[in-house]
């Protein structure tokens, strides 16, 4: 006995706050260079990739703790950007990384989630994993951030 149902697939169409991360990465000459992916976005959260390859390592082979931290702070500073008002920006003040482990190959991952959004700083956290071959995903390092709302200037 067969059974018939209509399937569907969902079509999502970009919120206007991913529309908006989306614009902005585009214009982040550093990270188009190393092969940055946006991966997701929502109200105060942000999720972003980093492939492994020659522009992301450190002398022994491993990610770079600047590449490292640098997706960690983007990933922060965007979801800081979804809770601000249209025709604002944000900039890091200050950031804290912690170093879990060093990984080679595969990809990094980077949450970035808003803590606490106020008019002159917002608090994020992002923590980083790395997503090897199989699947696999590791800790790699956790962040804290303080950014401050700044008018967009172009």
């Amino acid at each position: 006995m067969a059974s018939s149902f209509l399937q569907t697939s969902a079509v999502t169409t970009p919120t206007p706050a991913h529309e908006r991360v989306a614009r902005s990465l585009a214009r982040q000459g550093m990270m188009q260079h190393l092969g940055v992916r946006l991966l997701s976005v929502s109200e105060g959260q942000v999720e972003l990739a980093l492939p492994y390859g020659d522009k992301t390592t450190q002398q022994q082979g491993g990610f770079h703790g600047g590449a490292i931290g640098a997706l960690a702070d983007i990933a922060g500073g965007y979801a800081a950007l979804t809770v601000v008002p249209e025709g604002m920006e944000v900039v890091t003040v200050e950031y804290k990384i912690n170093f879990l482990s060093s990984h080679q190959g595969g990809e990094i991952r980077a949450t970035g989630k808003v803590v606490k959004a106020g008019r002159r700083v917002v608090v994020t956290t992002a923590e980083v994993v790395h997503i090897d071959a199989d699947g696999k995903s590791s800790p790699c390092a956790v962040m804290q951030q303080t950014l401050a709302p700044v008018p967009q200037t172009y």
